[in-house]
């Protein structure tokens, strides 16, 4: 549906919320000795000391009541007064809870300095989101999102969304055109692509994030052949309109939220002490084995969009080309791509491999947001094609370093069985989940079994 901002930009906005706040704070025990000047306040001739432990809480106070508030979802702030509404309530509230606390707490604090603060922090607040509303108005900033829509219906209710979606192009929307079967609409309507068998090519060759299905009741039969035809392609739902959504995700939004706030902290601390030994595999990488350091290929990511994919390369270069040497068959007729004597793995390949420390550049995937730290192990292309329905349902959620599989079993297991631990992962996603799933890959790697 509507988005004004990802999930990225929203977490984006508690951050920069939260150094605001703190910034306020400091700035207004600085302003006070300044204000001892009006003829309501209490003389006071050097900045007034807050107490450390109100940095990090006040921020923190604020933020979480601004989520409560919904000022960071993104499908309820499309209008300026509808967030400017949600901000303002949000901060009325969280005033009168950090004067609450300090009431019970640090009752000797300046009013007047606290007053200075909270008005400070709300016109810093307040002022970041318009002048950001305004570069998207003027065209100085892109859209976070932006997203190129096809409409299936040039009828009277295909027309209606078309308004609508240019009343919001400053959101990056993008009407690229539609698709109808009656001819009489097509020689007269100048963007009707094609009729509705051509949906599937037409969604590939124009590059299509969302299609949206303007079709009366009788068409029931034929939106459920369409559904079909398009559910492997990497097209979203589209709009908070009565209409079908293609691939229903599996996280609420909050939920989203709260896994990519962890997935940033948990890789940010990560990468510090990881660095220094990526820098030593680097260099051994090299000395040992011709070709590049990294190996990068293309995956399949949440909701089916293909990326690019980072490992310490631990293979010979022409790994790709020598893949029929281990792919096989099994009895049921599954893809079996991996095999404990790969023959293409290099002699310091099978260290990193045994370790999982090939896995380490994927942390730089993570921050992207191309990847989660738990969730489905992106899969190749080529295997993704072969999937049955009921496989594809593992994209639903962002694709992670490690998983409900590898924890289960790793490559011990065959491609199909590992989908059905997925599809587990995502009926049962909760953050405690992905907490003991990470626990649970920790002894995993030391254990090494499976791991090739």
């Amino acid at each position: 549906m509507f988005r004004r901002f990802s999930t990225d930009f929203a977490v984006f906005s508690m951050f920069l919320d939260a150094l605001l706040i703190a910034g306020a704070l400091a700035g207004a025990t600085y302003a006070r000795p300044f204000l001892s000047q009006l003829p309501f306040a209490e003389h006071i001739p050097r900045p007034f000391q807050i107490p450390i432990l109100l940095y990090p809480l006040f921020p923190l106070i604020w933020v979480l009541v601004l989520l409560l508030a919904s000022v960071y979802d993104g499908q309820r702030n499309l209008r300026i007064w509808s967030e400017l509404t949600n901000l303002t309530l949000g901060s009325f509230l969280a005033t009168i809870a950090l004067a609450g606390l300090l009431y019970l707490t640090y009752r000797d604090t300046s009013r007047l300095l606290f007053l200075t603060f909270a008005g400070t922090a709300y016109w810093c607040l307040i002022s970041w989101r318009l002048a950001y509303r305004l570069g998207y108005r003027w065209g100085v900033l892109q859209g976070v999102q932006p997203k190129r829509i096809l409409i299936i219906g040039a009828g009277s209710i295909g027309h209606e969304l078309e308004e609508q979606i240019r009343k919001y192009s400053h959101l990056g929307l993008t009407l690229v055109g539609f698709l109808d079967d009656d001819p009489g609409k097509r020689s007269t309507i100048p963007n009707i692509l094609g009729n509705l068998d051509q949906a599937r090519e037409v969604v590939i060759k124009y590059g299509i994030d969302d299609v949206v299905f303007a079709l009366p009741n009788w068409a029931y039969n034929r939106i459920n052949k369409l559904v079909a035809d398009l559910h492997d392609l990497p097209v979203n739902e589209f709009a908070g309109l009565p209409m079908l959504d293609l691939r229903a995700p599996a996280l609420t939004d909050y939920q989203r939220m709260v896994k990519r706030i962890f997935d940033i902290v948990i890789t940010t601390i990560t990468l510090v002490p990881v660095l220094p030994l990526m820098g030593i595999i680097a260099l051994l990488i090299y000395i040992t084995s011709p070709g590049p350091i990294l190996f990068r290929q293309k995956r399949v990511g949440e909701n089916g969009k293909i990326f690019e994919m980072l490992k310490f390369r631990t293979m010979v270069t022409n790994a790709e080309e020598l893949r029929y040497l281990v792919e096989k068959i099994d009895s049921e007729g599954h893809i079996l791509h991996k095999h404990p004597n790969d023959p293409r793995v290099t002699p310091i390949g099978r260290i990193l491999r045994r370790l999982s420390l090939d896995e380490l550049p994927q942390l730089f995937n993570v921050l992207k947001g191309d990847m989660s730290l738990v969730g489905p192990r992106p899969e190749l292309p080529h295997l993704v094609e072969k999937y049955e329905p009921w496989q594809r349902k593992r994209f639903a959620v962002p694709q992670g370093i490690t998983g409900w599989w590898q924890v289960n079993g790793r490559s011990d297991k065959p491609m199909h069985l590992n989908t059905e631990d997925d599809l587990y992962y995502v009926q049962n996603y909760s953050i405690l989940l992905d907490i003991q799933i990470l626990i649970m890959t920790f002894w995993a790697v030391l254990n090494g079994k499976g791991a090739y």
